[in-house]
């Protein structure tokens, strides 16, 4: 009998456990989903911040912002780290052609990691330096995530020719594509974030 409670309790409590996780992640989910809503990738936008709202709980517009822009810089920095390793084994096997236009794109690459780079630490200083700084910490984000999104755009435009298969071909695009739409809806966090701050604030648009 003491053995059948025992089980049970234990199956109620594993049960009990299972649905507040699961409640919990529907919540969350139902949080992010309103605030991606604006994105131009909204499904993405929630993949990719869902980890972090089940572990810590409602986050902050800069909060999300902050998260939505590193891991857009993560995913540049992987890229670039594949693109660099396909570029040497095309040096090396001698097809000059597609490994002068890689690494060309590397160049343009390496622009736009330390573009995002440099908005995430601005990112991370606004509102700590005072409210007469906000708006220029704002525009330098907005000018360095835009000149990253150019630099992608050119890299990508650049892969051309015969020297790269493709299956690598489409496996370089696809990366930089990723790159694109988590920096497109970075910026879409971004803004709701700096909307939000200069509305509490009382600070006139720029």
């Amino acid at each position: 009998m003491a053995q059948n409670i025992l089980f049970f309790l234990v199956l109620f409590f594993t049960v009990f456990g299972f649905l507040t996780i699961v409640e919990s992640r529907s919540r969350a989910r139902v949080y992010l989903e309103s605030q991606c809503r604006s994105a131009m990738y909204p499904d993405l936008c929630v993949k990719t911040l869902l980890p972090y709202v089940d572990k810590s709980g409602v986050l902050s517009p800069q909060r999300l912002a902050q998260i939505s822009l590193a891991t857009c810089l993560s995913k540049a920095r992987v890229t670039r780290t594949y693109v660099d390793n396909v570029a040497k084994k095309l040096n090396e096997t001698g097809n000059i052609v597609e490994y002068q236009a890689l690494d060309e794109c590397m160049h343009h690459i390496d622009n736009g990691v330390d573009q995002i780079m440099q908005s995430f630490k601005e990112l991370q200083q606004m509102g700590k330096d005072g409210d007469e700084h906000f708006v220029w910490h704002e525009s330098n984000v907005q000018s360095w995530v835009s000149a990253a999104l150019t630099d992608i755009t050119t890299c990508v435009d650049g892969i051309v020719g015969d020297g790269l298969g493709r299956r690598e071909k489409a496996m370089i695009k696809a990366r930089f594509l990723n790159v694109k739409q988590l920096a497109s809806n970075s910026l879409m966090m971004f803004s709701r974030f700096t909307t939000r701050y200069r509305a509490a604030r009382g600070i006139k648009n720029p």
